[in-house]
């Protein structure tokens, strides 16, 4: 009986020890970093964390390292070699790299809105307009009454180039003191809106996260629904043949599982409990053509 006890006793003890090595070399073994430029709306909802670490706990020893920024500046760092791949929504700055040859093997692997958002007062009377060019004439207008405030990103990032895009199909260029070029990611940009009952361009995610949380109490969605206002994210290997010091094999895994069915089911679902809404549409299950031509869309404004 005692003989039971103690073999009993040494099977413990030898399946503690070895989950205590296999836990010591997952904390203290080799590392592959993955590293990943994005913008800043996927790290800040929280999805890609919710991504990633999905891959690394179905990879061990990976680890991925997320540089947040806006899409323009995530490009620029693919280019200069410090990212293995890219996750951006700007497709009239990733049309340039892709025919440089900087990013290849692009998908697009999610999508979802801006929306404008401004102060309940809604001094340029936009509130439930179903057209971004309109609302921004009017904003406009406001602005240089002195009526209302816009606050810009001002940060080259997908959704400062949307904003963009948006006034040159109204045929505006806003100026003056009424017009707020912030320089920050979105979160910071809804901030400083919020603080100065200002109207803003947002993606959905970004202003449903911020919103819940309590961070943006005076803010409201006051246009939303312009197929302009559609939000489309792409992801891309960074070409090894053009970029030195990429990881291109690691990349391309990372990108398969988030198009694959389960790394889809988690963008799909992502949020969508807690804010009773998606924060991000999954690409698969859409019409891939007409991404493909939204995105086209937007890649060549000028036709």
């Amino acid at each position: 009986m005692a003989m039971k006890k103690w073999l009993s006793l040494i099977i413990i003890l030898l399946f503690a020890l070895g989950t205590g090595l296999i836990a010591y070399y997952y904390l203290t073994g080799p590392r592959t970093i993955l590293r990943i430029s994005t913008t800043t709306s996927l790290y800040a909802t929280g999805l890609l964390d919710d991504l990633g670490e999905e891959f690394e706990r179905r990879h061990l020893g990976i680890v991925i390292q997320i540089i947040p920024v806006g899409s323009g500046e995530a490009l620029r760092k693919a280019s200069m070699g410090d990212a293995d791949l890219v996750l951006v929504h700007a497709p009239n700055l990733e049309i340039q790299y892709i025919e440089e040859g900087i990013l290849i093997e692009g998908e697009i692997f999610a999508y979802n809105y801006f929306v404008i958002v401004g102060p309940s007062s809604d001094p340029a009377g936009i509130r439930d307009l179903d057209n971004s060019t309109r609302a921004f004439q009017l904003i406009f207008e406001a602005g240089n009454r002195g009526s209302a405030l816009f606050v810009s990103r001002g940060d080259n990032s997908g959704t400062h180039n949307r904003e963009r895009f948006i006034w040159s199909k109204a045929g505006l260029t806003p100026s003056g003191s009424w017009y707020i070029e912030a320089g920050t990611g979105m979160s910071q940009t809804l901030e400083i809106a919020n603080e100065k009952g200002a109207y803003t361009l947002s993606d959905i995610g970004t202003y449903l996260k911020l919103k819940k949380s309590g961070v943006i109490d005076y803010l409201e969605i006051m246009v939303s629904g312009d197929p302009d206002l559609i939000n489309i994210y792409s992801v891309y290997l960074v070409n090894p043949d053009k970029v030195d010091g990429v990881n291109y094999e690691l990349a391309k895994k990372f990108m398969e599982f988030i198009v694959s069915s389960d790394g889809q089911n988690i963008i799909d679902s992502y949020g969508l409990e807690i804010y009773g809404e998606h924060l991000f549409y999954a690409a698969k299950g859409s019409d891939a053509d007409q991404l493909k031509a939204i995105w086209r869309y937007f890649a060549y404004p000028e036709g």
